[in-house]
């Protein structure tokens, strides 16, 4: 049967909707062409942006430096080891880019990146396409890359970065600080002048903007902007490299033979105000930032600063005009509403004078010169010189301390340093005033900025004059008794005495509260601190340091303290108590650890040092002064050889400190009678030094 054709009929309305959409389309096609802008959208710049690639030139970080141009930070190339695992990377078998022989190439750099053989084997075995061979193997040296290339590993590459590298390790951690590369490859200070000053340290990064075919080629006849990177601005600080190199050495010997919570020591330039030198301990590398506290001792510690205080509580009793030094007192005990204020012995020193109650660091003689004074005198004469309040000191997390107190008891014990709590910088700072005939300063950390562009010198530190806080007849008062505290003789302090200066001072010592709020009572439970000045005729410097739970004799803090006046003295050429130094007799030492004795002992004499020679062996195993150290001719140089069978040294007219070094050096002990040069000692000149001995000198002046 013949089939029909089959018939569609299209509705005629669908025609004229699809007329319509056309119609719409090319009449927003010509919308657009003709409009710069569509729904928010700029047409010309996202075309441009489609197409334009940035990119980054990074600003080099500035340098740190100390004022005698010694460089402490700064930034340079480092690598991180890259291993290619994937075979489609190879496209010729007999030259390999991808990584062939995993068991070897572990093998190979395990040692030179110090990582274990089967941890690198296990990141080579990972199903990607690279990996980095972390941690070791990130940051490296130019030195370890060129080692790297050497083995000629197939599949082995390196990414370059830059890094903050600090060339002295630990030296002055916490004033210079820390920065680090974040996420997006940028160096970022985190502590310290890094943190502090991280906006000028950094720079400004340029770019290169330029349009790009698909192939990443830069596009003819369009053009580039380029715009150069600001390196940042190099910084140069107040610190003296030698001097506080003095000090490391000194710490690192201390903490080295005695347990303790921190200690914090600072040089200051008396006519300046300008930091030589701060160091504490236990301070940090900041290369590797093993740190047990990220907050700096010399201002973010507070802590009862004991009897340095009464420096300032007997200034204000001076310059109040309540003060006698000849006016007599009875020592001992003193009571205070419900409370015996006591002297440190409990008994005190019956009838003396005020001026002897300072050189036996009586806290019945500071309670009485306060409790005359009344509150708001005693206070107001803290705040005057700073206590309370920070200095503005261009470091980061400065705190302030508090010096409130209102009853009578806080009063008395606010004149003895207790109760109350300060900062090492504050202390610092008001120290400064007796250096310069009432003067204050402020003290300072920066020396100057220096744009390294240009040479431009965009920011420069100097003396700053705080005001005249005290006269300058009671600053010289103020000297005088302190010289009586270091050379009557009467308390510890007579350890103080330099063989070189006259160094004078105050001895503190302050309970520490727990976190009852009550007093801890254990066996080292204080804090001791040592504020001082030198040379007393016209002081050059001023010194502080603080100790806390000092697990040993605080005389061990006093030696290693002159040892370090007496070097910057040397290094500066300031005498007192010797002729004036010839500076080309001034010797730094260097390392004789494994040399042969005799030529190191004829070496030294030719420097016309001093030499003790300890046991008759061949090679020397220690030496003191150790390396970098500054020894003046005619000093004793101690060299212990390879014999351990040490006898007696023949020590009449050795000073106390060179007995102490001769005992660290054998770890005997020693009882010393007096103070001065020794005169006599209780054991024959020969005698075998064994363990447990015990020295016993005796000292004149």
């Amino acid at each position: 049967m013949k089939r029909k054709n089959d018939t569609i009929k299209v509705n005629k309305l669908i025609f004229v909707v699809l007329g319509l959409s056309f119609f719409a389309i090319v009449f927003q096609l010509f919308c657009v062409a003709l409009k710069e802008e569509t729904n928010g959208i700029n047409l010309t710049k996202f075309v441009q942006e489609r197409n334009t690639d940035k990119t980054i030139i990074k600003a080099s970080r500035g340098a740190i430096l100390s004022t005698d141009g010694e460089v402490l930070a700064q930034s340079i190339n480092s690598y991180t080891v890259i291993a290619y695992l994937s075979p489609s990377r190879t496209t010729k078998d007999d030259n390999p880019k991808h990584v062939v022989n995993k068991e070897y190439t572990a093998e190979s750099l395990s040692g030179i990146l110090g990582m274990d053989k089967e941890y690198i084997l296990r990141l080579l075995n990972k199903d990607l396409y690279q990996v980095e061979l972390g941690p070791n193997g990130r940051g490296i040296t130019e030195t370890i890359k060129k080692q790297i290339e050497n083995l000629d590993l197939p599949g082995i590459d390196f990414i370059e970065t830059s890094k903050r590298y600090y060339t002295m390790g630990p030296f002055a951690s916490y004033i210079i600080g820390y920065a680090k590369t974040n996420d997006e490859g940028d160096i970022v200070g985190e502590m310290g002048i890094e943190g502090y000053y991280n906006s000028i340290l950094e720079g400004k990064d340029g770019s290169v903007i330029a349009q790009k075919d698909p192939y990443g080629y830069t596009m003819p006849n369009s053009q580039t902007i380029r715009e150069e990177a600001d390196p940042g601005q190099d910084i140069y600080l107040t610190l003296d490299s030698k001097i506080q190199l003095f000090l490391e050495n000194g710490i690192k010997e201390l903490t080295n033979a005695y347990d303790m919570s921190w200690l914090t020591f600072s040089v200051v330039d008396a006519k300046t105000g300008a930091i030589v030198a701060t160091s504490s301990s236990p301070n940090f590398n900041p290369n590797t930032l093993e740190i047990e506290s990220y907050l700096n001792p010399l201002t973010s510690y507070t802590y009862e600063p004991g009897s340095t205080m009464k420096i300032y509580s007997f200034l204000a009793a001076m310059e109040n005009g309540l003060y006698d030094g000849n006016a007599t007192y009875q020592s001992g005990t003193i009571r205070v509403d419900d409370a015996n204020i006591k002297d440190f012995n409990n008994v005190g020193w019956g009838v003396i004078t005020y001026d002897s109650g300072f050189a036996y660091s009586s806290n019945t003689a500071a309670t009485n010169l306060a409790l005359t004074m009344g509150r708001d005198k005693l206070h107001d004469f803290y705040k005057k010189i700073g206590f309370g309040a920070k200095t503005g000191i261009s470091l980061p997390n400065e705190l302030t301390g508090d010096i409130d107190f209102t009853y009578a008891t806080e009063i008395a014990t606010a004149s003895f340093g207790q109760g109350i709590t300060t900062t090492p910088i504050q202390n610092l700072q008001a120290l400064t005033m007796l250096a310069n005939g009432g003067v204050e300063l402020q003290p300072y950390i920066v020396e100057k900025i220096v744009n390294r562009n240009t040479g431009e010198v965009t920011f420069e530190q100097g003396r700053t004059e705080l005001g005249a806080k005290i006269k300058k007849e009671n600053a010289d008062k103020m000297l005088s008794l302190m010289y009586d505290v270091v050379y009557s003789g009467k308390t510890d302090a007579k350890f103080f005495q330099s063989d070189t200066v006259k160094l004078v001072g105050k001895t503190g010592t302050a309970q520490i509260a727990g976190p009852n709020g009550q007093y801890l009572t254990g066996t080292y439970d204080y804090v001791k601190s040592f504020a001082g000045l030198f040379p007393y005729d016209d002081p050059q410097y001023v010194i502080y340091i603080s100790v806390k739970q000092f697990q040993g004799n605080f005389r061990s803090v006093a030696e290693m303290v002159t040892k370090v006046v007496d070097e910057i003295a040397k290094y500066k050429n300031i005498t007192e108590l010797t002729e004036t130094i010839d500076t080309s007799k001034i010797v730094i030492m260097e390392n004789y650890v494994s040399h042969d004795v005799l030529e190191i002992e004829e070496k030294l004499k030719t420097m016309h040092l001093d030499v003790v020679r300890l046991g008759g062996g061949k090679y020397v195993v220690k030496q003191y002064p150790v390396k970098g150290q500054v020894v003046l001719a005619g000093n004793k140089v101690f060299l212990v050889t390879n014999d351990k069978n040490y006898v007696l040294p023949d020590i009449t007219g050795w000073s106390s400190s060179e007995v102490s070094t001769l005992c660290k050096l054998m770890h005997i002990e020693y009882k010393s009678n007096g103070y001065g040069k020794v005169v006599s000692f209780h054991a024959e000149v020969g005698t075998p030094i064994t363990t447990g001995m015990v020295l016993e000198v005796n000292l004149e002046p």
